[in-house]
């Protein structure tokens, strides 16, 4: 079976590279122009540059190019998935669609995989996720992700078919749980740059990524998740890294509230339609999420950094 990378920014371009070491792989560019520079360069040069394609790498702004009954990894921004997948619904319909984005759509709460199957019903989804920064893999430096499917053998095709000498996949088949994981750490992600930008220090950033980390918890177990999930690499793990590196830009986002500078408005964000949704979502069923909240008012310009913190710390003391 096929395979094809949908979306030609940093993380489809790296995913891309990574799996054309090993199989033939289809890169889809939107953007004519920027697929015509990609063949002639052959490498990124807008969005991951210094990092040369692998011969079997093919790169096309042509849909019609892509095979009805691939495997499709969909590098796209979840506010834009839904659109996109409808768009080219009936060649899809056969496809194993991995979405490869982390984050809560704003018009419906749904997470990726849920989008997938809600648009897409023919389909196998599933989703890719995990700590993971698109310079390390396209450099071919050793990664694990969580690959989330719903069936065994499904999910260890896809596997195997996704696994390569630097990219390791575990699997699971609890898809609320990965869902949640990934798109939540950017939520505490934007804290976290926050709390580090307005220089609160590392010991506030701490107590955010502990904290933050219950929340996911609290609402993936709510879902119906598993608890194992959230302490895996696409809970725990993608967390971690997310919360310490100005590689993240959800991390940026918060370094640019806590200094109160400009952030680049072109730059997708996903933590920030995630930490909209996912506020109105834990209001709907009584779900107390403080950092997410938080994070929500920040956004929206309610509360000030030092609003923000003293809100958190002045909130009724508790066990843990």
């Amino acid at each position: 079976m096929t395979v094809a990378v949908l979306g030609a920014g940093a993380f489809g371009t790296a995913l891309a590279i990574s799996l054309a070491r090993k199989t033939p792989v289809t890169l889809w560019c939107r953007d004519e122009e920027h697929a015509g520079d990609m063949r002639k360069t052959r490498e990124n040069r807008r969005r991951l540059a210094g990092a040369p394609f692998p011969e079997h790498l093919t790169v096309t702004s042509d849909i019609a190019e892509i095979g009805g009954n691939a495997t499709l990894l969909l590098a796209v921004p979840m506010q834009q998935m839904r659109g996109f997948l409808r768009a080219h619904h009936l060649r899809f319909c056969r496809s194993r669609l991995v979405a490869c984005c982390k984050g809560i759509e704003l018009a419906t709460g749904l997470g990726p995989i849920s989008v997938i199957q809600d648009t897409v019903p023919g389909a196998t989804a599933a989703l890719l996720t995990g700590p993971s920064f698109a310079a390390d893999i396209a450099r071919g430096l050793p990664t694990a992700l969580t690959l989330a499917c719903d069936g065994d053998s499904k999910g260890y095709d896809l596997q195997k078919q996704l696994s390569t000498d630097n990219l390791r996949l575990y699997r699971t088949t609890d898809l609320i749980g990965a869902e949640i994981g990934g798109a939540l750490k950017n939520v505490i992600a934007i804290a976290c740059g926050a709390v580090i930008g307005a220089k609160l220090g590392d010991s506030a950033r701490a107590a955010l990524m502990t904290r933050g980390y219950a929340e996911m918890q609290r609402l993936a177990l709510a879902r119906g998740a598993k608890a194992a999930t959230l302490a895996g690499l696409s809970g725990f793990g993608d967390l971690a890294l997310t919360c310490t590196s100005e590689q993240s830009r959800n991390f940026r986002l918060g370094l640019s509230l806590g200094q109160g500078t400009p952030f680049d408005p072109s730059v997708t964000v996903e933590g920030a339609a995630t930490a909209r949704a996912t506020a109105k979502a834990a209001s709907a069923i009584g779900l107390e999420m403080p950092i997410t909240q938080t994070v929500t008012n920040l956004l929206d310009h309610r509360l000030t950094i030092a609003d923000a913190a003293d809100q958190l710390l002045k909130r009724p003391l508790k066990e843990e």
